[in-house]
């Protein structure tokens, strides 16, 4: 799916330039390293990704992914340009040292925090003036010349909070990993409208999450409520009491938690210990109802968990991921990983300002510089559509989907356009 900048819309997806209806195009290359003098109108990009050292599947599988890009959208006119970064900050620097001596006029990757900022050091050290399109989610790192395409906490949180709030639900508590993850989520919720009412934290790697639970579902206060009332009616012994007393013999608590939402930013099997134990302790729909966020969607056979069933989150759009994911298989026989989506949209954003530029005329300077990758109308990638905002991060709007015992449903769809978000 291409990255394609639209005056009022964003237009339907390119298809592949290899379909049998488009056009023949002289294929792009794709080259570990260019020296020398860049020919006119040759448009020279680089990617920075971890190659070897320990995200190297997943780094191979983003130059996969960005390589699909290349090819079903480029021209002979783009050069994208391959560096190792060894997965670690001093890779990264000497990986961007490398691109800008040979011509990149930008810059994709690299994929971890520290990375980046590196990149970012020894670019701004060279003087190469060169913008950077990252695949950080860390804000931090964001601005100053580096726009990050990774999806941030901040903007799920504030879709699924928006979505909850319409469907009256404002009471909401979350029960988050205390991790870096965790707490960015938590401050983005605290900072949004509505804002939360409580915040409790475990640790991600404990066995045994039931102490944390109990205590934010009011167990045992809710128990002993619920003993008291049950020792009032059988005190009471008139038959309308001794119903009510047998009324409540499947019961473990009495009353509702004083929440009626819990945000639960975690994913596969915590997730899933999670969403149990809230239940096990009578945390459950109908009276509240479990929220969470794009890692939900990292988490496969979700509506297999029956405490989950009705539980809503916010995650990118499906449609484009699909079609991808089906190229992705066919050209390289295996699922992509998630992450790999991020490699091929920053590709083909990078094809799509090339083209902007007049042939030998053009430079990359114009083709890549802050006003063309802020174009507000944005960009139509595998997960949606996009634009960078001033301070570097990429705006996206979020599908609301629902956890049924039928499947995952959607709730509502996310815009295709920034139109209706800005008018």
């Amino acid at each position: 799916m291409a990255a394609t900048p639209a005056p009022d819309s964003i237009p339907a997806p390119t298809p592949p330039l290899q379909n049998d209806t488009a056009p023949p195009v002289e294929p792009a290359k794709a080259v570990i390293n260019v020296a020398g003098d860049v020919p006119a109108g040759e448009m020279r990009v680089a990617i920075l990704l971890p190659l070897s050292g320990a995200n190297a599947t997943l780094g191979r599988a983003m130059l996969n992914a960005a390589q699909l890009s290349l090819f079903e959208l480029a021209d002979k006119n783009f050069v994208l340009m391959t560096y190792d970064t060894r997965g670690d900050a001093n890779g990264a620097a000497q990986a961007a040292e490398s691109a800008t001596r040979d011509g990149a006029g930008l810059i994709l990757g690299p994929l971890l925090a520290e990375s980046v900022a590196a990149t970012r050091a020894r670019v701004q050290e060279i003087g190469a003036g060169l913008n950077i399109v990252a695949f950080s989610n860390s804000r931090e790192v964001a601005g100053d010349g580096v726009f990050i395409l990774g999806f941030t906490p901040r903007q799920q949180v504030a879709a699924i909070l928006d979505y909850a709030a319409s469907e009256g639900v404002s009471r909401v508590v979350a029960l988050a990993p205390d991790n870096g993850y965790g707490r960015a989520v938590v401050d983005a919720a605290w900072s949004h409208a509505g804002g939360l009412s409580e915040t409790v934290y475990y640790d991600p790697s404990a066995s045994d999450f039931s102490e944390q639970v109990k205590a934010l579902a009011r167990y045992n206060q809710r128990r002993g409520a619920l003993r008291e009332h049950r020792q009032a009616l059988s005190g009471a012994g008139d038959a309308a009491s001794l119903r009510a007393l047998r009324n409540l013999e499947q019961r473990d608590t009495l009353g509702d938690p004083p929440f009626d939402a819990v945000l639960l930013p975690d994913s596969g099997k915590n997730l899933r210990t999670l969403s149990s134990l809230l239940s096990y302790y009578d945390v459950d729909a109908p009276s509240v109802r479990l929220l969470g966020l794009r890692s939900w969607d990292l988490t496969p056979n979700l509506a297999a968990e029956p405490a989950l069933n009705g539980a809503w989150f916010s995650a990118t759009p499906v449609e484009g991921r699909i079609g991808f994911e089906a190229r992705y298989k066919a050209a390289f026989g295996g699922r992509p990983p998630r992450h790999a989506s991020l490699a091929y949209d920053a590709t083909a954003l990078a094809i799509v300002l090339a083209r902007t530029v007049d042939g030998a005329n053009g430079d990359a300077g114009t083709a890549f510089n802050r006003a063309a990758l802020m174009s507000r109308s944005g960009f139509l990638g595998v997960d949606g559509v996009f634009r960078f905002q001033a301070d570097g991060v990429a705006e996206r709007p979020f599908t609301i989907f629902e956890v049924t015992g039928a499947g995952i449903v959607v709730r509502r769809s996310a815009p295709q356009t920034f139109q209706r978000l800005t008018n």
